[in-house]
């Protein structure tokens, strides 16, 4: 990770992203307060993550309209966006603003989608692909941080102060962004106009993701265990309740734990990619979550923490290696839809298994439910392990390349160099 930080190109988009990221993660959590102070109502509290998860239906539209445009303008004007946007949550004073927040967590939701596919483009023409899992475990790295300070720091500022601080802090995270990437120079080509309308350039993402072998396999694995991942964020807390025989609130302590577990799996994802391939860092991230839902079946707090930093080793696994596979294997033009049509296809059935979750809780056994998370995840990780050979780990010391110039984003990198 040394390395790609000795670029002065990068070091201008990590500190911007920094930037960006600390914003949404006080913000989010947040919110979902913020709602539940005013109405005193949990499902409406639980609504605010819905309406930020909703945009991901316009992800192709979202993808096409990214790869219209240049990388880095695009980038800042994102971020400029995202910042006014959340302008309207300084009006809110009771309940009957509620649906203010409401809308602007659906449209955060829509920047996030649109920063997230300019985001990969951006990274793919700064970076050298064999430093891209590099940039991007870095980058991972520093997400599970804020994971662990930046929710808690949110909701507390918001307990403290109000909802306006908040806001106002959130909106300069954004705005720094946009500065400090406008300082950066990156020379692009113009992008080249699609010679098809209408829905066919529109799918031009998923038709992509369907046919490229590695991409195919990973995300048939990777959506498949997120079918049932998202169970866990309503069995954890039967789990607290009814195993440990402890109050809500120590589920904090165990989200500290696997945020602890995702630092240091960012910090090792660079070197799995480079040992094993995006794929079996993929299948690797996968597999770790089976065994961490089958020890949560067999309540004791021993056991709970070693299950917790297993399920934070795997996340960053898994978006390092998928984020790392998208750009070396997706021509640049289409970065932007195969990015958005990736996110939606694995939060879809995220966002389905946290809502089935919460009604299964309630009918099963939440033991039974976390064998059965245990049982089909690790199924999904031998399901990509057996694919790995897919894609081909890069062997050898990392070296530092010198810029790429604007014709070599034609090229469309196979596997580390």
């Amino acid at each position: 990770m040394r390395t790609v930080l000795r670029r002065p190109d990068f070091r201008l988009l990590f500190a911007a992203l920094v930037a960006s990221m600390a914003a949404e993660s006080v913000l989010l959590l947040a919110l979902a307060v913020w709602v539940k102070d005013l109405t005193g109502s949990d499902s409406m509290a639980g609504a605010t993550i819905f309406a930020v998860i909703a945009p991901m239906a316009l992800a192709p539209l979202v993808g096409w309209v990214v790869d219209r445009y240049r990388r880095r303008p695009f980038f800042i004007a994102a971020n400029l966006v995202a910042a006014v946007l959340l302008g309207p949550l300084l009006t809110v004073r009771d309940r009957s603003d509620v649906w203010v927040i409401y809308v602007v967590a659906a449209l955060y939701g829509l920047s996030y989608i649109t920063l997230t596919a300019v985001l990969n483009g951006l990274i793919r023409q700064l970076v050298p692909a064999d430093l891209l899992a590099d940039a991007n475990g870095l980058l991972q790295t520093v997400r599970q941080g804020l994971r662990l300070i930046g929710p808690l720091a949110g909701a507390g500022v918001y307990a403290a102060v109000g909802g306006w601080l908040l806001v106002l802090l959130a909106m300069t995270g954004f705005l720094t962004a946009a500065a400090v990437v406008g300082r950066l120079r990156v020379e692009e080509g113009a992008p080249s106009r699609p010679g098809r309308r209408g829905p066919s350039e529109l799918g031009a993402g998923l038709r992509h993701l369907t046919r490229e072998p590695a991409l195919r396999r990973a995300l048939l694995g990777y959506g498949l265990g997120s079918l049932v991942m998202g169970f866990t964020e309503s069995l954890i807390f039967a789990y607290v309740d009814l195993g440990l025989h402890r109050d809500a609130a120590f589920v904090g302590v165990l989200v500290m734990v696997q945020g602890v577990g995702g630092l240091v799996g960012g910090l090792f994802s660079a070197a799995v990619v480079r040992r094993f391939g995006e794929v079996g860092a993929l299948a690797a991230g996968v597999t770790f979550f089976g065994p961490a839902a089958l020890a949560l079946a067999y309540p004791r707090l021993w056991l709970g923490v070693v299950a917790l930093l297993l399920a934070g080793l795997s996340l960053p696994l898994t978006m390092v290696g998928l984020n790392t596979l998208i750009q070396r294997r997706t021509p640049p033009r289409l970065l932007g839809r195969v990015t958005a049509a990736a996110e939606a296809l694995v939060s879809g059935p995220q966002a389905l298994s946290i809502g089935t979750g919460a009604l299964l809780v309630g009918v099963f056994d939440y033991r039974l439910l976390f064998a059965l998370v245990g049982a089909v995840t690790t199924a999904a990780g031998v399901y990509l392990w057996r694919g790995r050979r897919l894609t081909t780990p890069v062997t050898g010391p990392v070296r530092i390349p010198a810029p790429r110039r604007p014709a070599d984003d034609g090229v469309l990198s196979r596997g580390g160099s």
